[in-house]
């Protein structure tokens, strides 16, 4: 595959200099990577110790826990991820997790928290999980029925968690419960949990369309430190929202190095294939279906690079400009993943007989892709995010 599938675009006025030398840098290094990723739980520890050994983990914690920068900086996570995703996308999958599992901490830890988890996640020798969702509470946190109760010295958490990425490998989660049992989602508050704590166990797994290590945890009576809630009392949610908003753009641009792949494959493929006297590329339709892939792509590009530079840039300290934020990073997600779900279907589509075929790149892109439009906000989330963006810029101006 040629570089400039993926790193054309960061000739765009959204990334500087830096930017530019981070991703020539990272293609140049994962395409050498050969990993075996048959065992989904044994590929992912491989890709974090490997990530981590090269440094590129370094660019999920701020510099003075030893990340790569001084802060989280949104265009290298988006540039990270979609060129990981065109690669492989649970190579990505290993890096978000890092990225994701360690951000409430860096958002809101102690410093003696901070010390303890971050520059084992950024070294890739401590694997992190983000823990929220529950069986009967995945968009709707409010509805958790997980509870922590405080005695003394020791918090007790009773309950589960579904759904878990690096559930039953992870060193540590990021657990989110009830608190305040009456309270909705103002009742919630965020604990580390260490994945040897007596009372927790991580060994459900969940088998999913494609790799993805996934469990659920199970909390019986597990005592932790008092110290290890994670900010403030009841603050919980909002946290959890504050992560998740963070890495929401760089979950569009893992979508993008997909469909970034899937048409490449697609070009490749189309370029080589015999058809009635002509190559499969010669046919107009061919050609109005690859123009209609790449605009599709280059539409979630531009919505998502947008997001990343709106945090890095303009910054959320503003509640104008967080709510900005909030509804770009939004559309990012929404119209980045479903546009890359239609490019890599009408890759299978061109494909014909070979994109069903197991083991293919096509088909794997196929089934990876799915899961994003689900995860961190569903569509139909981000729908409503948007939505409710919209009706106060209307009002505000009416």
């Amino acid at each position: 595959m040629s570089h400039a599938a993926v790193t054309g675009h960061l000739a765009l006025p959204f990334f500087n200099a830096g930017h530019q030398a981070l991703g020539r840098e990272l293609a140049a290094w994962v395409v050498g990577q050969q990993v075996d990723e048959s065992d989904d739980r044994a590929a992912c520890r491989e890709w974090v110790r490997r990530l981590g050994e090269a440094g590129w983990l370094r660019y999920c914690v701020p510099a003075e826990f030893g990340g790569a920068l001084p802060e989280l900086d949104s265009r290298a996570l988006v540039i990270l991820r979609e060129t990981l995703a065109y690669y492989s996308p649970l190579a990505d999958f290993a890096f978000a997790m890092q990225g994701l599992g360690s951000g409430a901490i860096t958002l809101a830890g102690t410093s003696a928290q901070k010390q303890r988890y971050l520059s084992g996640v950024a070294q890739g020798s401590l694997l992190a999980a983000f823990a929220l969702s529950e069986a009967d509470a995945g968009s709707d946190a409010g509805a958790m029925a997980t509870r922590a109760t405080r005695s003394g010295d020791e918090i007790t958490i009773d309950g589960s968690k579904t759904w878990i990425s690096n559930g039953g490998i992870a060193d540590y989660y990021c657990v989110f419960a009830k608190t305040d049992p009456q309270a909705g989602t103002r009742g919630i508050t965020a604990f580390i949990v260490d994945a040897d704590s007596a009372g927790l166990d991580d060994s459900e797994h969940i088998e999913v369309m494609a790799p993805h290590p996934l469990a659920t945890l199970k909390f019986a009576q597990c005592r932790i430190p008092a110290s290890a809630q994670l900010g403030e009392l009841n603050g919980g949610f909002k946290l959890a929202m504050r992560t998740l908003d963070i890495f929401r753009a760089s979950v569009a641009a893992a979508a993008l190095g997909m469909a970034r792949r899937a048409l490449a494959e697609a070009i490749t493929y189309a370029q080589n294939r015999p058809m009635f006297g002509q190559r499969l590329a010669d046919f107009q339709l061919t050609q109005a279906k690859l123009g209609e892939m790449a605009a599709l792509i280059d539409a979630g590009a531009m919505l998502t690079y947008r997001a990343a530079w709106l945090r890095d840039c303009v910054g959320t300290d503003d509640p104008a400009a967080a709510q900005a934020y909030t509804a770009a990073a939004a559309m990012a997600k929404m119209c980045a993943t479903e546009n890359a779900q239609r490019v890599i279907d009408m890759a299978l589509q061109m494909h014909g007989g070979m994109g069903v075929k197991r083991g293919s790149k096509i088909e794997s892109l196929y089934r990876d892709i799915r899961a994003l439009r689900i995860y961190e906000g569903a569509t139909e989330v981000q729908q409503l995010i948007i939505g409710k963006s919209v009706l106060r810029s209307f009002s505000a101006q009416a």
